[in-house]
């Protein structure tokens, strides 16, 4: 069973930067990609990001683009999500999630998401 633990979050002010973590133990084959959510509170989980199994493949959601990055670093079993230029509305819980899978997921969307960490706190306020 693949185990994910987010780890980096807390608060920000507005347009400083935080960079997540998602460790995955548990797990013995490289190929599942990883994706980032996202809930605020009285919101839907929304997805944000998705890296494929080699880090060759990302895609982003539409209001992250340009502002947030994830890579991984399958020697260590970690994926990683910077976020610059944050803004009030970024603040949410955000969950790493994985898929046994090369790739990724092209809508964002939780479809195919077997394993998820326990979540770590954003918040961007002044």
């Amino acid at each position: 069973q693949l185990q994910l633990v987010e780890s980096g979050g807390g608060l920000v002010q507005p347009g400083g930067s935080l960079r997540l973590s998602c460790t995955a133990s548990g797990f013995t084959s490289p190929y599942y990609a990883i994706g980032w959510f996202r809930q605020a509170p009285g919101a839907e989980r929304e997805g944000v990001s998705c890296i494929s199994s080699s880090g060759g493949s990302t895609n982003y959601a539409e209001f992250v683009k340009g502002r947030f990055t994830t890579s991984r670093d399958n020697a260590k079993n970690t994926v990683y999500l910077q976020m610059n230029s944050l803004k009030p509305e970024d603040t949410a819980v955000y969950y790493c999630a994985a898929m046994i899978s090369p790739s990724c997921n092209t809508r964002l969307n939780s479809v195919g998401f077997s394993s998820w960490g326990q979540g770590t706190q954003v918040t961007v306020s002044s």
